[in-house]
């Protein structure tokens, strides 16, 4: 004879088992730590300030 099993806690527990898959997949996926995300921004504000000092200004013309 098999073991008796609560048919709700192991849909439960399955479902549980599911999302926490969903979410490790989700974190490879979309996930990127905070010191990434700050590093990515340095280095985006850091190109943005070099081109801007280096863009020329249209000269003024007197007509």
């Amino acid at each position: 004879m098999g073991d008796v099993v609560n048919l709700n806690r192991f849909r439960k527990q399955k479902a549980k088992e599911e999302r926490a898959a969903k979410a490790a997949e989700n974190r490879v996926v979309h996930g990127r730590t905070k010191a990434e995300r700050t590093a990515e921004q340095k280095r985006h504000d850091s190109q943005t300030a070099d081109l801007d000092g280096k863009k020329l200004e249209p000269a003024d013309q007197d007509d």
